[in-house]
């Protein structure tokens, strides 16, 4: 479902401030994979994403998703097969909007727009049913600025819309990083529900090696714009922080990892 081959990006390109953030990286990620990505600050975790989702164009090599390359599609066009939830809440919904609308806008972004905003009572009524997946009693606040909203409803409202669609791969960037502990630990419940209920694709970008190890079938450790640990299958299920972190030590040459990573 994404192939990921030979990508190289650098930064300031030809100037004495010239970074390679991403280094030579590959990866092939099957249909229904949810892999987990860890790293330190500059590993190069986000930009990997950034260059999936459209808002890097890389240096170098190549991105396909179901075999269409994608390598040089704008952005916006990227919308249609790909859903993304980024870590500030705010930046995944429309503040200023009812809760009903940030929805539609959401549930049409395949499709042509026009001026007519309106809701048939049809569409209305499947935007309650996904509501109450979220089981957060949003289903009643269809007309509800979502400004109103708390942090983690926002988030759990923005995890709802990028699902919606059913994306060929899900993007999520550290997106219970603002969150608190509590609030987290139920947004990372309801997104290991929509992944496995509707078998998606999905790239999960964390600091923390707790959550790395605890979700999805599959975890990468990055490290200087290389993948330094690629771990799947009954090796991963029988992963622990400090098995990781010695397999980190021995692969990458280094002990240096933040308190973060293992917090």
């Amino acid at each position: 479902m994404l192939d990921i081959s030979a990508l190289n990006v650098v930064f300031n390109r030809g100037t004495v401030n010239e970074k390679q953030v991403l280094d030579d990286v590959t990866m092939h990620l099957d249909k229904g994979d949810f892999v987990t990505i860890i790293g330190g600050n500059g590993a190069g975790k986000s930009t990997l994403l950034n260059c999936v989702s459209g808002s890097i164009r890389p240096t170098s090599g190549s991105i396909s998703i179901d075999g269409k390359n994608i390598t040089n599609l704008p952005e916006h066009k990227r919308a249609a097969f790909l859903g993304r939830v980024f870590q500030d809440p705010l930046m995944g919904t429309a503040g200023d909007m009812w809760l009903e609308e940030n929805m539609a806008m959401a549930y049409r972004r395949d499709k042509r727009r026009t001026l007519a905003m309106g809701i048939k009572p049809k569409e209305r009524a499947f935007y309650i049913e996904q509501l109450k997946i979220l089981d957060l009693g949003l289903e009643t606040r269809l007309q509800t600025s979502v400004k109103l909203l708390s942090g983690g409803q926002r988030q759990a409202l923005t995890l709802l819309m990028a699902t919606m669609k059913n994306p060929k791969v899900l993007l999520l960037d550290e997106h219970t990083a603002a969150l608190d502990p509590k609030t987290a630990a139920k947004v990372l419940k309801l997104s290991d529900k929509l992944i496995s209920e509707n078998n998606l694709t999905t790239l999960m970008v964390t600091h923390n090696m707790r959550d790395a190890i605890a979700h999805g079938n599959r975890l990468i450790m990055m490290q200087g714009g290389h993948i330094v640990l690629d771990i799947k299958g009954e090796q991963k299920r029988q992963l622990t922080v400090e098995s990781l972190l010695d397999m980190f030590a021995k692969r990458s040459g280094t002990n240096e990892v933040s308190d973060k990573l293992v917090l």
